[in-house]
């Protein structure tokens, strides 16, 4: 009779667990790749920064309508575009855009699907992205055909922006801030943060994402595209205090890149920090990376 009851007790605590860790599947995956957008509407724009930008509008190759800003340079060879992080919008973009394009460059920021002015679509951690990324360089060419087109992401962007890159031959060069290598293993350091079990979450999270959103977390793995940039130039920039994405990623797609890439570590900063420890400083050496020869 006891030893019956144990089984029972135990079977119940047992679908219970499971039914928690599903439970807690979901609602990662959810957050990861579910529709979620800022409770306001409204935020900043080119007029807070005294820049001048016109509002333009292009569509995905999926439909998806997205919204940016165009920041015009007639005179400039180069056109950057800028890509925001995961949850993030082109308004946090307004220190290196305007920044790029009073140091000459013309420069494209835009929304991601589902995020600031642009509308929804299916949304990922740089899976689904990529495809904003290369209608963006669509529009930008179309307003440029003459010139260079080069690409700078922060975080989730900068992980769009070296699979994009990595296929198509119509970027220049690539600044990283702030990638990850895969999305497994951010994925498993943010389960380390919160004190989880990492693979068994991962996994399962990883299964519901591929269920709900249509896409698998082995679909979104730089590091194992980075090399076809070469010998196109790209620089990898992160800090040592990265609590989001640790530094290790930087340095695995430093290892895994080719023939003009470069790796530059700032000491003591956490996620994307590096420009916020020295504004003027990490715009001048973004600026003078592009113009490189």
């Amino acid at each position: 009779m006891r030893s019956a009851r144990r089984l029972a007790l135990l079977g119940a605590t047992a679908t219970v667990t499971s039914l928690a860790a599903a439970a807690g599947a979901t609602l990662a995956a959810r957050q990861i790749s579910g529709p979620q957008r800022a409770a306001l509407s409204y935020g900043f724009t080119p007029f807070e920064v005294g820049a001048q930008a016109e509002d333009v509008t292009f569509t995905a190759a999926d439909g998806a309508r997205l919204a940016g800003w165009w920041f015009d340079r007639p005179g400039s060879e180069q056109v950057v575009v800028v890509c925001h992080g995961h949850r993030g919008s082109k308004a946090d973009m307004l220190g290196i855009g305007p920044g790029l394009w009073r140091a000459g460059f013309g420069v494209l920021l835009f929304d991601f699907r589902g995020n600031g002015d642009s509308e929804d679509g299916p949304q990922s951690l740089a899976h689904y992205e990529q495809r904003d990324l290369e209608a963006a360089i669509d529009l930008a060419i179309e307003r440029r055909p003459d010139a260079e087109i080069d690409v700078v992401g922060f975080s989730m962007g900068a992980a769009v922006a070296i699979q994009v890159a990595a296929r198509d031959p119509r970027v220049g060069r690539v600044v990283a801030d702030s990638a990850f290598a895969d999305m497994r293993g951010v994925v498993a350091a943010a389960a380390r943060s919160l004190h989880l079990l990492p693979v068994p979450l991962v996994d399962l999270v990883d299964r519901v994402t591929r269920l709900r959103y249509g896409y698998r977390f082995g679909d979104v793995a730089p590091v194992t595209l980075v090399a076809r940039i070469a010998p196109r130039p790209l620089l990898l920039m992160h800090g040592t205090e990265d609590s989001v994405i640790p530094v290790e990623h930087a340095h695995r797609l430093a290892e895994a890149a080719g023939e003009g890439s470069q790796l530059r570590i700032t000491e003591g900063v956490d996620h994307c920090g590096a420009y916020f420890a020295d504004r003027p400083g990490y715009i001048a050496a973004v600026a003078d990376f592009l113009r490189a020869g």
